[in-house]
């Protein structure tokens, strides 16, 4: 049986255990983090995703899950109310279709306890090394032994540490768009009843929606900019920072910035794509956002996750030993659905894509292809 050591536990991760476990492999997900992380915003599971649920034997799970939003406002600095929908919403679409809009740590929940049986799964470790060699790579870890696996695979995220040991610097894939986010939960004090709030002035702005049957919000604070060098690990400098972005805005901005400084959960970044020419080297492969990234400006990158797990999964399973016939497979067929899922993310700078460009893109491949 065929190990394969998988770095990264959000989406991409658990969802490649899973179809691995299926093909006759042996998976172990290795998660710096010590349990699943919790928190984030909400998600999208769209198109050919919402298959490879079905597949997975989740799919009414994923969708008792959802969000259930009635419409959204949008306002001015002020707050002043200039539209409003009661058919969509900015960050789940239509709400009359068929696609599903869910919180990140839900849909995490759900992989986990659907994989926990089938793969092994070592929480507060990463891995430092990778050598490889004609019989299989000898992982490195911070604090388990050194381990040999037949193949690696990196789904750890748009800051890939597997990325950055097997292909190099960050900084040769990574390409921002310009906007920087922060997300981070609170209780509901604008009492807002499944109804998304969204502001923006100038180049700054927020959106603010309401979870767990209204008893919390999930807040997306944001402003465009040009690249900016801060810490990843420095949470207090990163609030600090866009404090300092929305310090202009008015209405219920104080104390949205006041709940955010309380905030246990605060994550930040740049908003990024990762292109690569290649997505595997030797026995390495790299799958969701740690290989391409379409970033969260598009919706797409869950869906990516899931479909690049279940093919990547497909492929090997197909090669049988040639390793490197599955990787190639892979990339033949999940590269034109990355490219049109990541040229939605910069069709519209002053919001999402159009419905007619996400409907193309989320079902632009063939899981039986």
């Amino acid at each position: 049986m065929k190990t394969v050591l998988i770095s990264g536990s959000s989406v991409a991760g658990p969802a490649l255990a899973y179809w691995l476990s299926r093909r006759g492999f042996a998976p172990t997900v290795v998660e710096r983090a010590p349990a699943p992380r919790m928190g984030g915003q909400a998600i999208d599971v769209r198109g050919a995703a919402l298959e490879v649920t079905e597949r997975m034997g989740i799919g009414a799970e994923v969708r008792r899950a959802r969000t259930r939003m009635r419409g959204m406002t949008m306002l001015d600095g002020d707050g002043n109310e200039v539209g409003r929908s009661t058919e969509k919403t900015y960050s789940g679409g239509r709400l009359d279709g068929d696609d599903v809009e869910l919180l990140r740590e839900d849909l995490t929940r759900l992989l986990h306890e659907r994989t926990e049986s089938a793969a092994e799964y070592v929480f507060g470790d990463s891995i430092t090394a990778l050598e490889e060699d004609e019989h299989g790579v000898l992982a490195r870890f911070e604090r388990g032994e050194p381990r040999r696996f037949d193949l690696v695979v990196g789904a750890d995220g748009l800051h890939s540490n597997v990325r950055a040991i097997v292909f190099g610097e960050e900084s040769r894939f990574i390409h921002p768009l310009g906007t920087h986010l922060g997300i981070f939960a609170t209780e509901n004090f604008l009492d807002l009843d499944n109804w998304q709030v969204w502001l923006r002035e100038g180049d700054a702005g927020y959106g603010i929606y309401p979870v767990r049957d209204n008893t919390e919000l999930r807040v997306t604070v944001g402003f465009d900019s040009a690249p900016l060098a801060f810490d990843h690990r420095d949470v207090e400098a990163q609030k600090r920072l866009v404090a300092d972005r929305l310090a202009g805005l008015r209405w219920e901005t104080p104390r949205l910035m006041k709940a955010m400084w309380e905030a246990p959960d605060f994550y930040f970044d740049a908003m990024a794509q990762i292109r690569m020419d290649h997505w595997s080297r030797g026995r390495v492969a790299l799958l969701g956002d740690a290989g391409y990234c379409p970033s969260p400006m598009s919706g797409q990158g869950t869906s990516l996750a899931l479909v690049g797990a279940y093919v990547l999964a497909d492929a090997l399973g197909d090669a049988g030993e040639d390793h490197r016939a599955g990787f190639d497979r892979y990339e033949e067929r999940m590269r034109p659905f990355v490219l049109v899922n990541q040229a939605i993310a910069t069709e519209n700078s002053d919001g999402p894509a159009s419905e007619e460009s996400v409907d193309a893109a989320k079902n632009a491949i063939s899981l039986d292809g």
